[in-house]
């Protein structure tokens, strides 16, 4: 029989094989195409190689450094407005938001664990905070405004000059303001009717819209309502909102606005939204810090915050420079800046206000420095502590930092740099401040 008489009769198994073939082959292409896909589809994917670095809280319950914390309390004891018991965020500088309000907030039950204040003056000047806040004038009758005087309760704008139209409300402010009543809450329950009172004059409603953070600015007399917040704070603040009721999931889901760059060899959560719908938007260590200090990290903000970490102590690494970067106030003109792991679309960028780059003014964070090596406590984070701890001021606090460029110290001391030190230094001793005391 010939060979094409044998392959005529075996064509339908040579089909059947064929189709086999055919068969496993897209089989494994469309495998292919959708591990590609959910690749694609998933941001999160970079992450899954990395390990969280272990947390630091227990392995040191007796490594709180009771003299930096003193130091730090100092900065309350002497910008505390004794008629309003409200705190200004400066050193000398009667103004404050609600962030710093947090920050002392925070500040206060921070002393009080570390035993630097006894209950009794915690319970004063919590109580004294509350009652401030309740008697403030309200954006619109309805929020607290951005910035107030600490003397007088009034209005101000950023340079401390009364104002009756206002600057609208900053939904992180208020976020990070209702975490810290809440922290205040689980430690002075006698403060729990008075702030709950409070809170609901406010039409806290305004604050999360559709599942995200929205806040208010006042342009030419006209308020513009506008969602607030970017990855990092954006979570942060929506925790703070969940823990009062409302539903801020949306905020608190990174995947549809989170982009991954390299830096340093370590990807890097960044959000693909604009800052302020101007310069592309900023990654610091101050979000991830406050998460873990406050309230311990959850699964998502451990992996970012270990990455955003890891990638300070690579530049390092490579450049000999000590890496501590955040936001925080300078000694100089701009006298703010945001220093940043990436912002405005570069690595290491350090931003004005208004998103010009200001590298030379580059600073090794004090809080960047307590705040990792509370949480973290490596090697890299010894280092950073071992420079930082030479510039503190017994009489006045401790300042923002050390200038990468010269050595000089950032000598601007403020609320929200000594109420991180408060709070890292618990937190050595007794974890996250949300957990009530045993």
């Amino acid at each position: 029989m010939s060979f094409r008489s044998n392959l005529v009769r075996a064509r339908s198994h040579i089909v059947f094989v064929l189709a086999l073939v055919c068969g496993a082959a897209l089989i494994l292409y469309l495998e292919g195409v959708g591990s590609m896909a959910t690749e694609r589809r998933d941001p999160l994917k970079p992450f899954e190689k990395v390990v969280p670095l272990p947390v630091a809280a227990g392995i040191r319950p007796d490594g709180a450094d009771d003299e930096a914390a003193r130091i730090a309390w100092t900065y309350f004891r002497n910008n505390t407005d004794p008629t309003t018991g409200l705190a200004g965020s400066v050193d000398g500088y009667p103004s404050t938001t609600m962030w710093e309000t947090a920050s002392y907030l925070v500040a206060i039950i921070s002393a009080e664990r570390l035993a630097i204040i006894d209950r009794a003056e915690a319970a004063e000047r919590t109580a004294k905070v509350v009652d401030s806040l309740s008697r403030l004038v309200l954006f619109e009758d309805s929020l607290p405004h951005k910035a107030y005087d600490t003397r007088t309760l009034q209005m101000v704008d950023y340079a401390n000059r009364p104002t009756t139209v206002g600057l609208g409300w900053s939904a992180l402010d208020i976020a990070r303001l209702m975490s810290a009543l809440k922290i205040v809450q689980r430690h002075h329950p006698e403060q729990a009717e008075p702030i709950e009172r409070m809170v609901s004059g406010w039409d806290l409603d305004r604050v999360v819209r559709d599942g995200w953070l929205n806040g208010a600015n006042v342009v030419d007399g006209a308020v513009r309502q506008n969602q607030e917040g970017r990855i990092g704070y954006e979570r942060y603040g929506a925790k703070g909102m969940m823990l009062w009721g409302f539903d801020a999931t949306a905020a608190m889901d990174v995947r549809p606005n989170l982009q991954v760059v390299e830096v340093e060899g370590v990807p890097i959560p960044v959000d693909t939204r604009l800052n302020r719908n101007k310069t592309p938007a900023l990654t610091t260590s101050e979000p991830y810090v406050f998460d873990g200090l406050e309230y311990g990290f959850d699964s998502l903000t451990h992996l970012f915050a270990t990455v955003v970490y890891r990638a300070q102590e690579m530049r390092y690494r490579r450049t000999g420079a000590l890496t501590g970067v955040t936001e925080g106030h300078l000694n100089v003109e701009p006298y703010f800046a945001y220093a940043s792991v990436w912002g405005g679309g570069q690595p290491w960028a350090v931003l004005t206000f208004g998103g010009d780059r200001i590298d030379s003014r580059r600073t090794l964070s004090t809080k960047a420095a307590f705040g990792w090596d509370a949480l973290f406590a490596t090697e890299y984070t010894g280092e950073l502590m071992k420079a930082i701890r030479p510039i503190a001021d017994p009489a006045r606090g401790w300042p923002e930092g050390i200038y990468e460029q010269d050595g000089a110290v950032n000598g601007s001391i403020t609320a929200n740099t000594n109420s991180t030190v408060l709070s890292a230094e618990a937190f050595r001793r007794f974890g996250p401040l949300m957990q009530a005391p045993r």
